[in-house]
C-alpha cells in the first residue's frame, strides 16, 4: 500500500468525450487533479456535473479521451485490458448507490464472491468473509439474504465486499443515496474508520453535504470541470 501522505493518483489535461447520436459531448474537461494516499475525498456536483465519469476513470472502469490518468505512477489512459482488470480486481473497492447485492446468496457469500479470483479455498473466503462482515457490524447477520437486511445492513455487506481483496482505494459512487440520513451517518462513520484503521484512500463522488462533511477534501465539479480548488477557492 501507498506510504499515506504520497501521491496515489496524478491527472493530467483529462478530457472524456461521448458520441450521443450525432452530437460529441464532453463529460469532462481539462481536469487536473492530485490525490494523496490516505485522503477521505468526496467529489462533489449537481447530476450531470460529470462526477461519476471522473469516479470511473479513478477507478480503472474507464480511459479518457485526451490526458493521462496515473495511478501510482501507472498511465492507466494507456494501460492493456487486463492491466486494468487486475487493479480492479485487487487493488480498487467499488461501492455503489445500488448495493448490488445477489439476492439468493448470504451476505457472508456476497462478500465471498470477490475473492474469487485469489487463491483461496471456499473455507478460507467464508472466513474472512464473516471477519470482515464482523468489521463492519454484521457478523451475526453473516448467513442472511439481502432482503432479511435494512438498506443501511445491505451497504454495510456491500463495504465489506468492497474490502475483499485488501484494496489500497475505495470508490463509492453516491453510496448513502438509497438511504435515510441515520443509516447514511453510520455509513459514512464507518468510511472513516476503516481509513482510520487501515490507511483505504477512500474517493467519494456525493451531492449531500452532510455525506461531503466527512471528507478531508472536498472538490466540486461542474460541467466536467473541477469549479473550485481543494482550499475552496475559485480555481
Amino acid at each position: 500500500m501507498t506510504e499515506a501522505g504520497a501521491t496515489l493518483y496524478e491527472l493530467r489535461d483529462v478530457e472524456r468525450r461521448y458520441l450521443k447520436g450525432s452530437a460529441e459531448v464532453a463529460a469532462l474537461k481539462d481536469v487536473d487533479l492530485d490525490i494523496a494516499a490516505g485522503e477521505i475525498v468526496s467529489i462533489e456536483g449537481p447530476s450531470g456535473s460529470g462526477k461519476s465519469t471522473l469516479l470511473q476513470l479513478l477507478g480503472a472502469l474507464d480511459t479518457p479521451t485526451a490526458g493521462t490518468v496515473r495511478f501510482e505512477g501507472q498511465d492507466l489512459s494507456r494501460a492493456r485490458d487486463s492491466v486494468l482488470t487486475e487493479i480492479r480486481s485487487h487493488r480498487i473497492g467499488f461501492v455503489f448507490q445500488q448495493f448490488n447485492l445477489i439476492p439468493t446468496l448470504s451476505a457472508a457469500d456476497n462478500v465471498a464472491i470477490a475473492m474469487a479470483p485469489k487463491r483461496m479455498t471456499r473455507s478460507e473466503r467464508r472466513q474472512r468473509a464473516v471477519q470482515l462482515l464482523t468489521q463492519v457490524g454484521l457478523g451475526q447477520r453473516a448467513s442472511h439474504l439481502p432482503s432479511r437486511l435494512s438498506g443501511g445492513e445491505q451497504q454495510r455487506v456491500a463495504i465489506a465486499r468492497a474490502l475483499a481483496n485488501r484494496p489500497e482505494v475505495i470508490v463509492a459512487d453516491e453510496p448513502t443515496g438509497n438511504l435515510d440520513s441515520e443509516s447514511a451517518a453510520e455509513v459514512m462513520s464507518l468510511l472513516v474508520g476503516l481509513r482510520q484503521d487501515s490507511g483505504v484512500t477512500i474517493i467519494v463522488a456525493t451531492h449531500d453535504d452532510e455525506v461531503a462533511r466527512h471528507a478531508t477534501r472536498r472538490i466540486r465539479i461542474r460541467d466536467g470541470r473541477i469549479v473550485a480548488t481543494p482550499h475552496g477557492q475559485a480555481a
